[in-house]
């Protein structure tokens, strides 16, 4: 069915008094929508990884260390584009085709060293089964003023720094990739698998070998073997790690979006909706990112490949208007929310300060 037939056999708006339709109901709207295409889709990371190479061949062969700097934070920001190919890929919805979807899914996460098979069991399992579920849900989960202040010092230090606004990079790289992705600890992913060794070896291996390609490059070329690391290797990766962050983070803190740490509630809440915002940008910058910020639809029906989002982000804004958090970015609304959104008080259900202050709306009970 074509975008254009779908659009005119839409649902009628659903007024905000009304019960919200079960899940699948919704999920049948986007149906027609969800059309994979596997030429879109080995097309679209091509040309990604193409540009990739592209600007870290730029780190090595351009004189100018500016040149070079900004090579190095674009290809920072084409990692977070390949990424999200792979995480479409992870949830089987970018192709039409399993196995090569998990192909193309590594070929697209690798730049960002993130192992397959881990990040498909922290990522679909996990967060998409139960987001903003506190004690399930890890990511970006909210303490609660008495957990805060049982924390040691150096660890309620880190946690003010992350919840500052200027502590994605930091929280990825540390909370994310390092004790959750790269040869976790059974502590963290309380079972262990050997995919998960496997694709943490893949990931090491090629990382090993982007790093010495660049050192080869800089003998090569009679250039500094630790600067051209530095522009071709580890600014892209932090940057990307600093994407990351930042992407998560405002896909689900909100003074509007709730957290819960009561099954029952979380379920009758509606979570495939209530816990997600649509971020918009100017200039398209959201489509820079492959729609990854039109985030209601991809946790509504994680089927929708990410050439699709769009229109499938807007039937849903259509058809359940005051539902969906809609969210001009600004770095003044950034900010404000990094200054309000540090714990979260489940009693009150509200956001505080790290105080205990509340700094959001209480919303009511779920019955």
């Amino acid at each position: 069915m074509s975008e254009s037939t779908s659009a005119a056999s839409s649902p009628e708006p659903i007024p905000l008094g009304q019960p919200l339709p079960h899940r699948k109901v919704i999920r049948g709207w986007l149906t027609p929508i969800a059309e994979q295409r596997t030429a879109m889709g080995i097309v679209l990371l091509a040309v990604d990884w193409a540009v990739f190479l592209a600007l870290i061949v730029g780190t090595v062969l351009l004189d100018a260390w500016w040149a070079k700097l900004l090579c190095g934070l674009a290809a920072g920001f084409v990692i977070g584009r390949l990424f999200i190919i792979g995480h479409d890929a992870c949830h089987q919805s970018y192709t039409p085709h399993r196995g090569l979807n998990r192909i193309l899914g590594r070929i697209a996460m690798v730049p960002s060293l993130t192992p397959y098979s881990l990040w498909e069991v922290g990522h679909n399992v996990v967060h998409h089964g139960y987001t903003n579920l506190k004690g399930v849900d890890f990511v970006w989960a909210p303490l609660t003023k008495e957990e805060f202040e049982g924390l040691t010092p150096g660890r309620r230090f880190m946690e003010r720094i992350y919840r500052s606004g200027w502590g994605p990079a930091l929280y990825y790289l540390v909370e994310m990739w390092w004790n959750r992705m790269y040869f976790p600890r059974k502590t963290y992913m309380g079972t262990s698998r050997p995919e998960f060794t496997r694709d943490g070896v893949f990931v090491t291996v090629y990382a090993a070998l982007w790093i010495a390609a660049l050192i080869g490059a800089a003998y090569a070329t009679e250039q500094s073997a630790w600067a051209l690391v530095g522009y071709g290797f580890v600014i892209p990766f932090l940057f990307w790690n600093a994407m990351i962050g930042f992407v998560v983070y405002v896909h689900h803190t909100h003074t509007a979006v709730q957290w819960h740490d009561d099954k029952h509630a979380w379920a009758k809440a509606a979570p495939f909706v209530s816990t997600t915002v649509h971020l918009t940008f100017p200039m398209k910058i959201g489509a820079l990112m492959h729609h990854i910020m039109e985030h209601t639809a991809h946790h509504v029906d994680m089927s929708v490949p990410l050439y699709k989002l769009k229109n499938a982000q807007k039937l849903l804004e259509d058809t359940l208007p005051g539902r969906i958090i809609i969210q001009r970015f600004s770095w003044r609304w950034y900010f404000e929310t990094a200054r309000k959104c540090k714990l979260y008080d489940f009693t009150r259900r509200c956001w505080t300060d790290f105080q205990g202050r509340p700094t959001s709306d209480f919303k009511p009970a779920v019955a």
